[in-house]
């Protein structure tokens, strides 16, 4: 009663992670992410006849607005400078007075769809007889070049000041004296020799660079932010969610897992896990278990023997096609069935045909 007084008084609601609630949301997004390789999240707004919303503002995501009932007008301007050129991050509100013209200005109907990208300034108001309920899709938010360098330089330079003495050498002792902005129009050159050696240490840091152990960093984020994977009907009967529990004995038990040799399995979706090489050990990250939430779940990972490495390469790169539990590079039968035990368990693994009938 209080929220729809609210609406009738001219708020607009706004509901947060609509694929919590909306099973076809849920689906459409991970699809998307999948598509993307990076989140995907949504909003629904609800806005009453003649009123807006949210003041004119950009935001640091890639915006698609999908126009589900009534109507909405919207207005979108260009970014008003180079450096709001896909932004880093979102802008507070603007006035009326600190925009120029439109590029755009268009009236959504239901079944209508407008993107834009980083950077481009919107505002949506609704006429005054129709309301307007629409869905925003965000994606590609700190997804860029810069956001990889944040991690990858650190650690470049870590690596460097560990294996290579020049990074190790002292500062020379006067260069206080004709360095920093005070000198910075004096023409010396010893400020000459200090700035080509800083720029000679730059350019070695790429002979030091762990980029794929940064794009792991990456994925790893990107895992945590991920949807779990919607399940058709077939994956949930070959997965641990077809798995029942027995009531015995004045108690739940599951079904024991028997999964042997001759057993064929899959991944039950190639972008669900990742392998990461940390100082810990090797990790392995996995969607399987996160909520529908975003970030309700702390990330989903345990730590993996070494040895099986391999064997989840192999299940990666044998992805879509089965594969028999008898064949996973494991030195031993019975660490081929128990990896593969574990991998099910997890929801990670899906079998050819259903390990028990429910």
């Amino acid at each position: 009663a209080v929220v729809w007084d609210f609406s009738q008084n001219g708020c607009s609601l706004r509901l947060l992670c609509p694929q919590a609630f909306s099973p076809t949301v849920w689906h459409f997004l991970s699809i998307l992410q999948e598509q993307f390789g990076s989140m995907v999240g949504a909003n629904t707004y609800l806005t009453p006849p003649g009123t807006q919303g949210f003041a004119p503002h950009y935001d640091d995501i890639e915006a698609f607005v999908l126009q589900l009932e009534g109507k909405k007008h919207w207005r979108v301007y260009s970014p008003r400078t180079d450096a709001e050129v896909l932004p880093q991050f979102s802008s507070p509100n603007l006035t009326q007075a600190e925009l120029g013209e439109p590029v755009l200005e268009t009236v959504l109907e239901a079944g209508d769809l407008l993107y834009f990208p980083r950077g481009f300034i919107h505002q949506g108001d609704c006429l005054p007889d129709a309301h307007s309920f629409h869905i925003t899709v965000s994606s590609y938010q700190r997804n860029s070049w810069g956001d990889l360098l944040e991690k990858l330089l650190p650690a470049a330079l870590q690596m460097a000041l560990e294996e290579d003495v020049e990074y190790r050498r002292g500062l020379p002792m006067d260069y206080l004296g004709y360095m920093g902005v005070a000198n910075s129009d004096a023409v010396d050159a010893r400020r000459t020799a200090f700035v080509e050696k800083v720029q000679s240490l730059i350019k070695r840091l790429i002979d030091y660079a762990p980029i794929d152990a940064a794009v792991d960093q990456m994925a790893r984020s990107f895992l945590h932010d991920c949807l779990p994977p919607v399940l058709t009907q077939s994956e949930k009967a070959q997965s641990i969610y077809g798995f029942p529990a027995r009531w015995q004995d004045g108690g739940p038990h599951n079904v024991d897992i028997q999964i042997t040799k001759d057993t064929e399995i899959r991944l039950l979706r190639h972008g669900i896990v990742r392998l990461c090489n940390e100082e810990t050990g090797v990790m392995l990250y996995y969607t399987t278990e996160n909520s529908r939430v975003y970030h309700k779940e702390e990330p989903k990972f345990f730590e993996l023997d070494p040895e099986y490495t391999d064997s989840i390469e192999f299940l990666l790169s044998s992805y879509p096609n089965h594969i028999s539990v008898g064949n996973l590079p494991c030195e031993t039968l019975e660490e081929r069935i128990s990896l593969a035990t574990l991998l099910f368990e997890k929801g990670i693994l899906t079998t050819k045909k259903p390990l028990v009938q429910v």
